[in-house]
Order: C-alpha cells, then sequence, then structure tokens
C-alpha cells in the first residue's frame, strides 16, 4: 500500500464524521427551510419561509449590519496584524516576550474577551469611570456608546482583539519561511521601503493574508454568542435573528428560522468568493 493511500485511509474516519455532521444538519435545514415538518403537521414542500425572510425590512436591516461587523473587523484586524507582523519578523531586544504577548490571546475564549468588553468599554464600565474621576466627562453616562450601540463598536472591538494575533501568526510563519533577498535586490534597485513592500513583500504574502482574511470574514459572518451579548436589540445580527426565530414558542416560525439559516450559509459563500476576488485584484494592482 503506497503513501497516499494510507494517509487517506487513516484521515477516513474524521472525515466521515465530520462531513456527515455538517452534510447531515445542512440537509436536514434545507428540509425544513421548505417546510416539511411532519412532527408538527406540515407535509407541504414550499418556499414560504424563503419569500417571508426576502421581503422582510428586519432581515435587510439585520444583513447590513452583519456585512459591516463582518468586513471592518477583518479590514482592521488584517491591518493591524500585517503592520503587527513587519515589527516582530525583526530582531531587536525583548522580541520573545513581545511575542508570547502577541499571540497570548488566542487561547482565550471569545465568550471571555466580549466580558472584558463590556467591563471596560460600557458606559458603566472602566474606562467610563475612569473618564469620570478625571473629569473628563460629567457621569459615566455621559461616556460614548461603544457596546450596545447601532455601529457595532464593541462586537467589532471584540473581533479585532481576538483576530489580530490569528493573521499575524499566519503572517509570521510565511515571514519566516521567505527569503529577505527578493526584498534586498529591489533595494538595490532603488525600491523604498514602501515600494519593496507593496510590489514584492506584499504579494509573497497575499496567500496567507487571504486565507486568514478569508477565516475570519466568514467565521464574523457566522457567529452567534458575540453579537447576542454585545449587540444592540435591533437590528440584531442575522444569526440572532435565526435564533430568535428558531427559539420561538410557536413552532410554525420553524421553517423561517431555518430559511434564514439557509440564506446566512449562501450568503456567506457568495461573499467570501466575491472578498477573495476584490483582494486578489487589489494585490495584484
Amino acid at each position: 500500500m503506497n503513501e497516499r493511500w494510507k494517509i487517506s485511509l487513516m484521515l477516513a474516519p474524521a472525515v466521515l464524521i465530520i462531513a456527515g455532521l455538517f452534510l447531515g444538519g445542512l440537509l436536514l435545514g434545507v428540509i425544513g427551510s421548505l417546510g416539511y415538518m411532519p412532527f408538527i403537521g406540515r407535509s407541504d414542500w414550499s418556499f414560504d419561509a424563503y419569500r417571508d425572510i426576502v421581503t422582510s425590512e428586519r432581515f435587510y436591516h439585520s444583513f447590513l449590519l452583519t456585512f459591516h461587523i463582518a468586513f471592518t473587523s477583518t479590514i482592521i484586524a488584517s491591518a493591524i496584524a500585517m503592520g503587527a507582523a513587519l515589527v516582530l519578523r525583526r530582531s531587536f531586544f525583548g522580541r520573545r516576550a513581545i511575542q508570547f504577548l502577541f499571540h497570548l490571546n488566542l487561547t482565550v475564549p471569545h465568550l471571555v474577551g466580549a466580558i472584558g468588553i463590556v467591563y471596560l468599554f460600557s458606559q458603566s464600565g472602566f474606562f467610563a469611570r475612569l473618564a469620570h474621576e478625571f473629569h473628563l466627562i460629567a457621569r459615566p453616562a455621559d461616556f460614548p456608546a461603544l457596546v450596545y450601540d447601532p455601529f457595532a463598536i464593541g462586537i467589532i472591538l471584540q473581533y479585532v482583539w481576538k483576530e489580530v494575533p490569528f493573521i499575524g501568526l499566519i503572517l509570521l510563519a510565511n515571514m519566516q519561511s521567505l527569503s529577505h533577498d527578493y526584498e534586498a535586490v529591489a533595494r538595490s534597485l532603488g525600491a523604498s521601503r514602501w515600494q519593496s513592500f507593496r510590489h514584492v513583500l506584499l504579494p509573497l504574502l497575499s496567500p496567507g493574508l487571504l486565507a486568514a482574511a478569508m477565516i475570519v470574514f466568514a467565521f464574523t459572518f457566522g457567529a452567534y454568542e458575540i453579537p447576542a451579548l454585545l449587540g444592540q436589540n435591533y437590528p440584531a445580527a442575522l444569526p440572532v435573528l435565526a435564533y430568535q426565530a428558531f427559539t420561538d414558542t410557536d413552532l410554525n416560525a420553524r421553517p423561517a428560522a431555518l430559511a434564514m439559516a439557509m440564506v446566512i450559509a449562501v450568503m456567506s459563500a457568495l461573499m467570501i468568493f466575491a472578498y477573495a476576488r476584490l483582494t486578489r485584484r487589489y494585490v495584484r494592482a
């Protein structure tokens, strides 16, 4: 038996379990979204749930908010991670300690980070009380609304704080595998630091950056817990809206919830594809 077949057989149990759970759940979701739920007396197939969603103003408001959260978080986290990776790849005193601190919150759960955002940035949090103590504001309630706000600033802060080390780790790994010869040649030919970065280093790092950014975008677009903890009631993020419909006491709302979940999945795939195309076009420009 050759090496390829050995690897395939070793991976087969895990792949079958993951694929079975994912495809099985997706299939059940599609069936339920089409209204077929015999356990509540619904045996007809229809697209009524999808029609209800696409004609709902609440759905479009939630979609725009979710896209704003995912896109803004990905752009900011990618930019900060790129800058941090460029600094940490150089040799300087204390580099290992700073790199350890930079990657420390990779092990911190998102929920713990969300609680930290509430304690720090809410209008009754640490920074609000600190600003009041130094007489920068008249009372803590005058602190800018950064949590439960209409622009989802608290959610974006949480995602940026959590995803910058993830993207930075991938970029640092890519940089360590690259030689400095390409940049040195560009500098010897008269290129500035920005030109050598823009035309030499960035194209070499673009595959890793693109992959990390797509993972972050997909995660932030479909995540539920952070928007549920840090987001406002209306408009709610799409995953929160779908969960609210799914847990409604009226089981007749279940097809709409599943239809919304299917729309989230399709929209995520489409936006990831579009995001990848736009990123590649920007890197090649």
